[in-house]
């Protein structure tokens, strides 16, 4: 069984949203590749970032609590399908224990206690076989196609801006093209639905659904932590000292950020929404660490200022306090 995207973060189920960014914030920092060099931090921090793709989003939420580890796979219209098929075989329909048909009665519950119960003659094994696409029989001896999956990679960029995107995969009939449409904002680890694009049907069943798992690709400049982009920020000896305002890459373009006069390197400056765009709440921030860059050649003249200012400045970066 998949570990529980709660004891990933470390946070109990009624956390609220800012309990869940800041436990990702702080297990991000201590998992990243880039700092941790422990073989087994890349894909802790993975795992990281695909819990909190589910728990920050409140709908994808709500879903994994109420199916647990089976929420992907789990029709949008569930509720819908379990109804329809509960009043055509004559039986009644209920959530969480409510009013049902006579007779028999068959329970479902998910992994977090959530359950349906139906009437007499709703065989819900049959139903629910059915529907997560395990091979289970309908009415008829028609049985649906399985769910599949695939991956999908993306571009820093293209997460930023979504909108449409060709990919081609492999099939038993030969590579297919399909059209997906991106989310904006889309994190490593989402699914995208494309709707009867899986495993085809048998005997008149239904197709079964194609789901793209995103994976963002490394990119040099952006650095993903949930939805705050982090990038490093060149700056002259000059700039750092005296203060500037200078140009900073994000995905949505070149954005401008005001270096305070002393900063020295390694300190962050943080542009507020400058992050990964989020559709159903804030988005994220943009951190932009500073870097002090010297030229990789002086000129005569450079030398010599350089030289002046060795001789009349007492800064000692090595002294104490």
């Amino acid at each position: 069984m998949a570990r529980d995207y709660y004891d990933v973060l470390g946070v109990g189920r009624s956390a609220d949203s800012d309990e869940i960014q800041a436990a990702f914030r702080k297990l991000a920092r201590r998992h990243h590749p880039d700092v941790n060099k422990d073989p087994e931090a890349e894909e802790r921090f993975r795992e990281i970032n695909e819990a909190y793709g589910v728990l920050s989003d409140p709908d994808t939420r709500r879903r994994y609590d109420r199916f647990g580890e089976h929420f992907r796979d789990v029709p949008e219209d569930y509720d819908e399908r379990v109804a329809a098929a509960a009043g055509a075989r004559g039986g009644g329909y209920a959530r969480g224990g409510g009013p049902g048909g006579a007779g028999r009665r068959v329970r479902f519950v998910s992994d977090f206690g959530d359950g349906y119960e139906g009437g007499a003659g709703v065989d819900f094994e049959d139903l629910l076989g059915g529907l997560f696409g395990r091979g289970g029989t309908r009415t008829g001896g028609s049985v649906p196609g399985a769910d599949q999956e695939a991956e999908l990679p993306l571009r820093v960029e293209e997460a930023y801006h979504g909108g449409r995107r060709g990919i081609t995969l492999s099939g038993p009939d030969g590579p297919r093209t399909y059209d997906v449409t991106v989310p904006r904002g889309v994190l490593d680890g989402q699914r995208i639905r494309l709707a009867g694009e899986g495993g085809r049907g048998s005997g008149g069943g239904s197709s079964g659904d194609l789901y793209l798992r995103v994976r963002i690709t490394p990119d040099s400049r952006f650095r993903l932590e949930g939805r705050d982009i982090h990038v490093v920020l060149p700056v002259t000896p000059w700039e750092a000292a005296l203060g500037a305002t200078v140009p900073v890459p994000t995905p949505g373009g070149t954005a401008k950020v005001t270096v305070p006069g002393g900063s020295s390197s390694g300190r962050r400056l943080r542009l507020r929404g400058e992050g990964m765009p989020n559709p159903r709440g804030g988005d994220g921030d943009l951190y932009a660490e500073v870097r002090i860059m010297v030229p990789p050649k002086l000129s005569e003249h450079e030398r010599e200022l350089f030289g002046q200012l060795a001789a009349d400045s007492t800064f000692d970066p090595r002294k104490p306090g």
